[in-house]
């Protein structure tokens, strides 16, 4: 819908409709509602390219209610468009901020109150184990565990489909391995880190998660995976989740990264790696901080989520009239008017 006093043209492939006397933004919200987009993916035609012509349109059927109610309507999934909109604002926010911050803090150019002192530069490889993984495809998984004839399998597209540093299995759904097959493979523990080994864009590249939170389950690491265990004693639990953000490693990951339609990384590209990092209640004051960003930014997605679903489900109630909202009375002049 466009809104505005400002001039606006028209391109190909687009079908103009005017209100006639509608309003506007109620029926901007009907025609995306989902009973519209059933009766336009009906009518649409064409196999490569899809159309809807407008004498198509013309024969949708869409539940018009009296012009008050439909501005009724329309002010109230306004406000919510709104209280999305902004809540977007506010996560594009915290996220910029979290990024500055990781910029500074996991370089050592702002130091956390109470800390000083030089960092020591670490070859990656002389704290680590890599662990043995699995290289089947997801189509050959189950579903979640349910019982203990199966071991829950982190897929590498579920690195790259989590939004958080650390993953705990006991709240991220993961696919399941059967218990005979997965005899070879190493048990993960908390602490481990797991890398994806392949990306299809150069931002995927040293994807990683830390794995959180176990308490008692069976995690192995799987196709286009590489796990890796440090030694406690150099990084800390909770710090290592933040690695892949430091810039001198991602940095290398994708200097070296390989391929054309798939970036590749491998063990030596981690193991040869060499960074600075600070002492360990350093460590672990970073990655405090940095949690707790994670946790706010989790916490405004979670709302951002939650208020999408109320707002499709007044659509659902509202738009289609299982719902009625109270509409003041209409004056003479309303009543006239076309």
């Amino acid at each position: 819908m466009i809104m505005g006093d400002k001039p606006a043209y028209a391109g190909g492939d687009i079908i103009v409709l005017n209100g006639s006397g509608q309003d506007a933004v109620y029926l901007a919200h009907l025609l995306n509602s989902p009973g519209a987009a059933h009766q336009k993916a009906r009518l649409a035609q064409g196999d490569a390219v899809v159309h809807v012509r407008a004498d198509h349109l013309a024969g949708i059927e869409l539940p018009l209610p009296p012009l008050p109610e439909q501005r009724a309507i329309s002010a109230v999934l306004s406000d919510v468009d709104e209280l999305l909109g902004s809540l977007e604002t506010l996560i594009a926010k915290k996220r910029g901020v979290k990024q500055a911050t990781m910029q500074q803090l996991l370089t050592g150019r702002t130091r956390l109150a109470g800390f000083e002192g030089e960092w020591k530069d670490r070859r990656l490889g002389d704290s680590l184990t890599f662990l043995r993984h699995g290289s089947i495809p997801r189509s050959s998984l189950g579903l979640q565990r349910s019982n203990d004839t199966s071991v829950m399998y982190l897929h590498y597209g579920d690195i790259h489909t989590h939004t958080g540093a650390r993953l705990d299995p006991h709240v991220t759904m993961l696919p399941t391995l059967a218990m005979d097959r997965a005899k070879s493979l190493d048990r993960l523990h908390d602490g481990d880190l797991v890398f994806v080994d392949a990306s299809e864009d150069i931002g995927g590249v040293g994807k990683s998660v830390e794995i959180a939170g176990l308490a008692g389950l069976q995690v192995v690491s799987g196709l286009h995976t590489i796990a890796v265990r440090f030694d406690k004693s150099v990084l800390a639990d909770g710090f290592k989740a933040y690695l892949q953000f430091c810039p001198p490693f991602r940095d290398r990951l994708r200097r070296l990264a390989a391929g054309t339609k798939v970036y590749a990384t491998n063990r030596n590209h981690i193991a040869d790696a060499e960074i600075q990092v600070p002492p360990l209640p350093e460590q672990r004051a970073i990655a405090a901080v940095l949690s707790d960003m994670d946790a706010e930014i989790a916490a405004l997605e979670l709302r951002h989520g939650k208020t999408r679903a109320i707002k499709q489900s007044m659509m659902q109630q509202l738009l289609t009239g299982l719902t009625r909202l109270p509409v003041p009375e209409v004056g003479v002049e309303e009543r006239q008017s076309p």
